[in-house]
C-alpha cells in the first residue's frame, strides 16, 4: 500500500510540478524567484527519486540499492527543507515591502534564521551516527516547525494588512495546508511505531502526500491565473 500511495504521488505531483513550472515561466519566476527555485527542485527531487523508489521497493534485500536510495532521498530531504525555509522567508520579505521599519524588520528576520538554522544544525548533528535519519529527521522537524510558525505569523500580517497581495496570501495558505497535513501525517504515522499498526501508518502518509499535492494545485492556480499585463496602447493623434 506505501508502495502504491508513493507511485500516485509521483503520478499526480509530477504533471503538477510542471503545469506550475509552465505557468510561472510567463511571468512570475523573477518575482518569486525562491518559489520556481523549490518547485523546479521538487520536480527535479521527483524525477530522481522516482525510479529509486521502484528499484528499492522489487529489490528490497538489496543493501546498495537501498543504500543509493536512502542516499538520495536524504540529499533532496535537506535541499527541499532548506528551499521551503526560504520560500517563507522570501514570502515574508515581500509582505513587509510597504512597512515604514522594513528594513530593521527584515534585517531582524534573517539573522533570526540564519542562528536559527544554525543552532538546531548543531544540535542535532550527530557525528558518529549509525544512521543519517538518527540526526536529520529531527532537524527536518525544527525547520518545519521553524517554517510553520513563519508562515502563521505572514498568514496573521497580510490578514491584517488593508492591501493584501493575494498571490502571496494563496502562496502563503498553499505552505499552510502543507505544513499542517505533514505535522498530522507524521502525528499519526509515530501512532504505530511499535504497534505495528501498518494501516495507521499509511494513513499517516497518505494525509502526508495529499497535503503536498494541495499545495502544488494551489500554487499552480495561483500562477495560472495570473494573466500577463498587456501593453497599454498608444493614443493616435487626430491628423
Amino acid at each position: 500500500m506505501d508502495f502504491a500511495i508513493q507511485i500516485s504521488a509521483y503520478l499526480i505531483g509530477i504533471p503538477l510540478q510542471i503545469l506550475t513550472i509552465h505557468a510561472m515561466l510567463r511571468k512570475s519566476y523573477a518575482e518569486f524567484p525562491f518559489v520556481f527555485a523549490y518547485v523546479i527542485g521538487a520536480f527535479l527531487a521527483a524525477v530522481v527519486e522516482a525510479p529509486l523508489s521502484l528499484a528499492y521497493y522489487r529489490n528490497a534485500d538489496d543493501t546498495s540499492v537501498a543504500y543509493i536510495y536512502a542516499l538520495w532521498y536524504w540529499i533532496d530531504e535537506a535541499v527541499l527543507e532548506v528551499l521551503v525555509f526560504a520560500v517563507v522567508l522570501s514570502l515574508v520579505y515581500y509582505a513587509t515591502s510597504k512597512l515604514p521599519s522594513r528594513r530593521l524588520i527584515r534585517t531582524a528576520l534573517l539573522i533570526s534564521a540564519v542562528l536559527y538554522v544554525c543552532i538546531t544544525f548543531a544540535l542535532r548533528y550527530q557525528a558518529g551516527a549509525s544512521h543519517q535519519g538518527l540526526w536529520l529527521t529531527p532537524w527536518f522537524r525544527d525547520l518545519k516547525f521553524g517554517a510553520a510558525v513563519l508562515d502563521l505569523a505572514l498568514w496573521a500580517m497580510l490578514l491584517a494588512s488593508r492591501e493584501k497581495d493575494q498571490r502571496i496570501l494563496f502562496l502563503s495558505c498553499g505552505l499552510g495546508i502543507m505544513f499542517a497535513g505533514q505535522a498530522i501525517g507524521e502525528s499519526i504515522r509515530s501512532l504505530s511505531i511499535g504497534h505495528e499498526q501498518h494501516v495507521v501508518s499509511t494513513i499517516g502518509g497518505l494525509i502526508g502526500a495529499a497535503s503536498d499535492t494541495g499545495m502544488m494545485y494551489l500554487w499552480w492556480r495561483t500562477f495560472r491565473a495570473q494573466q500577463p499585463v498587456a501593453p497599454k496602447a498608444r493614443p493616435v493623434r487626430s491628423v
